[in-house]
């Protein structure tokens, strides 16, 4: 899903500023490299205010990831919460997307970064709706196993969310949507199923949820939250090695992740899945999900910062 022309309020190394106005270097070395990490936000509309889902698990993710490429922030977890929620008060925004993003400045160019490299923190929010449109959340969406492998445990450092990891992803996706499909399921270098080009993989075979163990992706929060939802209703989670085959033989599949939130897949590699809609394990969860991250009911307030 594209975005509209973006306009409102953003941060940027402490300062708060028209997004005409928030500019960087040309030079700076996180665009010539992909040297960064970020975060995946979303804020959502509940009776009592606008409220984001699981802030402090995604701000502790965010500096996990700068610590493991060694980037010193500048400022802290607590300063960038607030920063988080003062962005929608300030855009006026019910529900959200926030993109927390942090990069090297243009002090180097080389691919050693000196004593004397800054390192910037910017902040958006703006509105995002469902990723590939609400139908997808409600109908499924079609995947194909890319020929794309995921990376290698030890190319990268995949538990980071780092800028340039996501070269895989586009590389994968681009071609998916060229074929025809919506998304595209990822392998590891082994064969076994990772992860989507973005987001984590689930998938139903006789009543029991299963996902891979993350050797070769991002551990998910929204896939902790499924998870832990999951458990509580009773459903056996299996965390294991999957190889596609078993994908294609699925009673049913979805794929979860901030952006994409809680999306069925009716389909991998034109094999249809279960009956080629929504199964009933999935739309519990998916009801569950989305009862959470809006308020509504008792359960799980504490993943919601009310702003």
């Amino acid at each position: 899903m594209g975005l509209p022309p973006f306009s409102g309020i953003v941060w940027l190394n402490g300062k708060y500023l028209p997004i005409e106005e928030a500019n960087v270097n040309v030079m700076t070395h996180s665009l010539h490299y992909g040297f960064g990490v970020f975060e995946g936000v979303r804020a959502y509309e509940t009776a009592s205010g606008p409220a984001i889902f699981r802030l402090q698990a995604h701000t502790d993710r965010l500096f996990r990831s700068a610590h493991m490429l060694q980037m010193k922030l500048p400022y802290t977890k607590e300063e960038l919460n607030e920063v988080q929620q003062e962005l929608l008060r300030k855009n006026k925004l019910n529900s959200a997307y926030i993109r927390p993003l942090c990069f090297a400045g243009p002090e180097s160019l080389g691919l050693r970064l000196t004593k004397d490299t800054t390192i910037n923190v910017m902040v958006a929010a703006w509105t995002w709706g469902a990723y590939m449109g609400k139908a997808s959340l409600e109908s499924g969406i079609h995947l194909c196993v890319s020929s794309f492998s995921r990376h290698f445990a030890n190319s990268t450092l995949n538990k980071a969310k780092a800028c340039g990891n996501y070269i895989n992803s586009i590389l994968a996706t681009q071609e998916a949507v060229a074929n025809g499909y919506d998304e595209v399921l990822m392998l590891d270098t082994q064969g076994f199923v990772a992860e989507a080009s973005s987001s984590n993989f689930f998938m139903v075979i006789n009543g029991e949820l299963i996902t891979p163990p993350t050797d070769a992706c991002l551990q998910g929060i929204t896939r902790d939250t499924v998870i832990q939802m999951a458990r509580d209703f009773g459903i056996r989670v299996i965390e294991r090695r999957i190889t596609r085959d078993e994908v294609y033989v699925a009673d049913e599949a979805f794929l979860t992740g901030t952006a994409v939130e809680m999306t069925p897949i009716c389909s991998v590699d034109k094999r249809t899945l279960g009956e080629g809609k929504p199964g009933p394990i999935t739309l519990k969860l998916q009801e569950a999900f989305f009862a959470a991250v809006s308020g509504k009911g008792s359960a799980y307030p504490e993943w919601l910062t009310l702003v």
